[in-house]
């Protein structure tokens, strides 16, 4: 495992092409390191909030730019830094767990990023994982899988990888979501320096893939008929997703999207789509390399329009929907993470148009990088920090 610690962090909803062969990562001989969680400390008593009361609970913390959680049986997470390192929380403890690839470059926006249990974990232990795979002075949005057996990852396989390396550092993408069905889906960014890509279909980046759980091509994608396609490809024309969440009842697919300045974007996704990037956006584009500078227009006839965009801006990462009971006035709404606007925005839909927003933890914890709805009906948060944590959103007393 290559890690750069040079570069810092750059700044609903109703519902393999290949599969390469890669050797099994050797598992690290020396047992795990065990850093203590501080157990859980009660951040804020009680926050108002327009329909709920909630508190705020610190479960973890020391952890460097966590980016991802996923659960696990038995009250158990994991959780990715993108640094390079995967944590077990269990107990109040964090342990780290050895096995990752010695190809995983942290640089910039990649590392190791997305981590997320396979729905039969019980059974057959799977946990997948994205991350920035190094090759020469490129990188590559990678997916791999691999069983945790006690405190360390075993039978470690790669499932996919983007099928063009791009210079490291940005729009990797990287969130991963199972359907209903039992397929996965998984985002990746346009790689940044050549936004055009994310609209031809003979290239990954840019894309929101769907794949079956061992990383092969379903037969009824979009695209799979199609000599000039990559079969993975589910929609296209995306800048940069990092935040994907699938209603567990319709199926239906959702998700956040940056935008370049301005134009961060909430969609929901149909097979075989354009949603336009770069061709269309409601923000305003970067200089970039060779004539590409700006987009063509905010909207065009094929091409999806957002289902909204957020005002003023969310750099958006992390997006859950809220389907249990624990907050009851929170039912079927989303909660979108922001980065640099460090807040979550709750969004209540209906029929596919924003009736209604609120800001919550607004400033409280810095940049938001993951949200998720827990198996026990709470909703827990991480901050991309240098001294990040693990955040707990309970009902207040």
């Amino acid at each position: 495992m290559t890690v750069d610690y040079s570069q810092s962090p750059s700044s609903p909803f109703s519902g393999a092409a290949r599969v390469l062969f890669h050797r099994t990562v050797p598992v690290l001989a020396a047992l795990a390191l065990a850093i203590p969680a501080n157990g859980s400390e009660v951040v804020e008593e009680s926050m108002s909030t327009q329909y709920e009361n909630i508190r705020l609970v610190r479960l973890a913390d020391g952890l460097r730019n966590p980016w991802s959680l996923t659960f696990l049986p038995g009250d158990r997470m994991l959780v990715t830094e993108r640094h390079g390192r995967l944590w077990l929380l269990e107990d109040g403890e964090l342990t780290e767990i050895p096995g990752l690839p010695d190809d995983l470059l942290a640089t910039g926006q990649g590392g190791l990023m997305e981590g997320l249990a396979h729905p039969d974990f019980e059974d057959n232990g799977w946990v997948y994982l994205t991350y920035s795979r190094q090759e020469g002075r490129e990188t590559a949005t990678t997916l791999i899988r691999g069983r945790l057996d006690g405190h360390e990852l075993v039978d470690v396989e790669q499932l996919f990888t983007q099928d063009r390396t791009s210079g490291p550092g940005r729009h990797y993408g990287s969130r991963l979501a199972w359907t209903p069905d039992g397929h996965l889906l998984m985002s990746i960014g346009d790689r940044g320096s050549q936004p055009p890509r994310a609209q031809d279909l003979g290239d990954h980046a840019g894309t929101l893939l769907r794949l079956r759980e061992d990383g092969s091509i379903p037969a009824d994608n979009p695209f799979v008929d199609r000599d000039d396609a990559h079969g993975e490809i589910y929609s296209y024309g995306h800048r940069n997703i990092q935040g994907l969440v699938v209603d567990p009842e319709t199926g239906e697919i959702w998700s956040t999207e940056h935008g370049p300045r301005g134009g961060d974007e909430l969609n929901v996704h149909r097979a075989g789509e354009n949603y336009g990037w770069p061709v269309v956006t409601l923000g305003l584009d970067y200089r970039s390399e060779g004539e590409f500078r700006h987009a063509e227009a905010r909207t065009r006839e094929g091409m999806v329009d957002p289902v909204y965009e957020f005002l003023p801006t969310l750099a958006p990462s992390g997006l859950a929907l809220v389907t249990a009971d624990r907050f009851p006035a929170w039912k079927g709404n989303l909660l979108a993470g922001g980065l640099r606007s460090e807040r979550i925005r709750r969004v209540v839909i209906r029929d596919y148009e924003v009736l209604h927003e609120e800001e919550l933890l607004l400033g409280k914890i810095g940049r938001i990088r993951d949200v998720r709805e827990g198996p026990d009906g709470y909703i827990y948060v991480l901050n991309d920090e240098a001294d990040g944590g693990v955040y707990r959103i309970e009902p207040a007393d």
